[in-house]
């Protein structure tokens, strides 16, 4: 009998890269990593290189958004790995599926605090859920593959991996490969008998969806009940788009920030399906007394009257025999409600008012895809896009990092090749992440990134006029935004009066490549509002 020759650990973590179907990696290269480099160099996996690693996470974060696959980012020991903080964390408050891959120091010098060591999984635990330092390669081929079927099929978020150079160069038998992996969790539907009546009986229900819908690839489903019930339906701000805020029944986003329609919905119902969201403090801005049935994967999240620890794809699937007799009164009284914002944006004012800017970047963006980056900008997004499919808006809502519109406009592009992608950010956001416009050149892809430049951190200036001494360190005095695009072989053009921005991102589209436009704005218009004064609270979550 023919013995099978035995294959190293890192060949055998990119089989399994390529069994669960990767198509892309986002990484950047160090020492402690190479094994697995010269792996990936016979795969048929595409390596994204970025420019920094904080940069490779985002990216593998937008690429997961957009596809509802899990991204895959890798980076060296130390200084590479911690590069990864800042997208990990990002990717955890918004339970986005990574796969994060880190080489270490070989497992000889481990605690010997040697050159560019840490302790990278201490680091990584409370961000990710999980973090392993793999140091036996047996037991390490039934975490890569436990990561991938949790990912997938299980609660979503960051799992890390951390592998000693040393490791991923000792051999396994690859019939450990075929092996499956067993996902440990089980769910209880028992408690469903018991909801069968409120959810039926139930006048004025409604569906508060979160992203974990989305996760679960449910938002056909979640559609098909709403409408054979004809359940008005909410959203969170990762998951706006889940049912198009056209659809008679969607009332868009709730919450802070949220349309007239959907708070007063979710103050007025008497059932409240909350499934895969949070909850978060910004989300129960807009619920009132209601009974909330909750349906989460994530136990640590649920809050709600009735608690089911589940995939929101089953628990549809269990609950589509279930018949609401008659929510018309309901429907009719949402009706004298809007469900949009009410923004006045026709303004001819040069330079150009930031409501008046994006307005025109969205009517002339055709059927693009958005990344929002953060800052004062992304108000004025949430509250004047229409969002009409799923994964058309892409915003790191829980987090929310200045940084993350242009790393993660790449992965977004790569998992949606068909679709132009547009980026709203600002002068501030635009310089924390700026390199990775080599990697967008680089590649050729169809991003327009709109920057608007106000000269400022405007939101921090709003915020410290409102509740501080005044404005203080937030001036930028800012590179010639130009020329830095042009260093970069971009092209760039700069606008400032109404009616030419709409002009820019038309012809942008055309030329399917990467532009950038600066659109000078008004650094002394203010984001408006809520309700309320805002000491407490932040714009964005799920």
């Amino acid at each position: 009998m023919q013995n099978t020759a035995k294959i190293k650990l890192a060949d055998a973590l990119v089989k399994i890269l390529e069994k669960e179907e990767t198509k892309f990696i986002f990484g950047y290269p160090g020492e402690q990593i190479l094994p697995f480099y010269q792996a990936l160099q016979k795969s048929s996996i595409k390596h994204v290189l970025m420019r920094h690693e904080q940069g490779a996470v985002h990216a593998a974060d937008g690429y997961a958004r957009a596809s509802s696959q899990p991204g895959v980012c890798v980076a060296t020991a130390g200084p590479g790995a911690l590069n990864m903080v800042m997208g990990v964390a990002t990717a955890y408050k918004d339970s986005v599926p990574l796969l994060v891959i880190t080489g270490d120091v070989p497992s000889q010098f481990k605690g010997e605090n040697v050159f560019q060591e840490v302790d990278v999984n201490s680091v990584f635990h409370p961000i990710t859920l999980q973090t392993h330092l793999i140091d036996d390669p047996q037991k390490g081929i039934t975490i890569i593959k436990e990561a991938f079927l949790t990912l997938k099929k299980g609660k979503t978020g960051p799992i890390h991996l951390n592998f000693p150079k040393d490791i991923l160069q000792e051999e396994i038998d690859p019939s450990l490969l075929g092996e499956p992996a067993k996902l440990k969790r089980e769910t209880d539907w028992g408690p469903l008998n018991h909801l069968k009546e409120p959810i039926e009986n139930s006048e004025k229900p409604l569906i508060l969806a979160g992203a974990g819908v989305l996760w679960s690839h449910a938002d056909e489903d979640l559609e098909i009940f709403a409408e054979k019930n004809q359940i008005p339906v909410t959203t969170t701000y990762p998951a706006r788009g889940i049912i198009s805020e056209d659809h008679l029944l969607s009332l868009g986003l709730i919450g802070l920030r949220g349309t007239p329609a959907a708070n007063f919905a979710g103050e007025k119902a008497d059932l409240i399906l909350a499934l895969g969201c949070r909850l978060s403090e910004r989300t129960r801005k807009g619920i009132g007394k209601g009974t909330v049935i909750q349906v989460n994967l994530d136990e640590t999240v649920l809050k709600g009257d009735l608690n089911l620890q589940g995939d929101v794809k089953e628990f549809l699937e269990k609950v589509k025999g279930i018949t609401i007799k008659n929510t018309g009164k309901w429907l009719e009284e949402l009706q004298k409600h809007e469900r949009t914002h009410d923004v006045f944006t026709e303004f001819d004012d040069t330079p150009l008012k930031p409501q008046r800017a994006i307005q025109e970047i969205l009517d002339g963006m055709g059927d693009s895809i958005v990344v929002n980056d953060a800052g004062s900008h992304t108000t004025w997004v949430n509250l004047l896009m229409k969002v009409r499919e799923p994964s058309s808006l892409i915003f790191s809502g829980g987090f929310g990092p200045m940084g993350y519109g242009i790393p993660a406009a790449v992965g977004v592009s790569l998992a949606r090749p068909s679709r132009q992608v547009v980026v709203v950010v600002g002068d501030g956001g635009f310089q924390m992440n700026v390199q990775e416009l080599a990697a967008i050149a680089e590649m050729d892809l169809p991003i327009t990134i709109c920057l608007l430049n106000n000269q400022s951190l405007g939101i921090i200036r709003q915020w410290q006029e409102l509740y501080h001494n005044g404005p203080f360190q937030v001036e930028l005095e800012n590179p010639d935004f130009m020329k830095l695009a042009h260093a970069y072989h971009i092209k760039a053009r700069m606008e400032d009066s109404p009616g030419d921005v709409l002009v820019a991102v038309q012809e942008a589209a055309k030329l399917n490549k990467p532009v950038l436009i600066e659109i000078i704005i008004d650094k002394n218009e203010d984001i408006p509002l809520p309700g309320e004064l805002m000491e407490n609270f932040t714009f964005s979550g799920d």
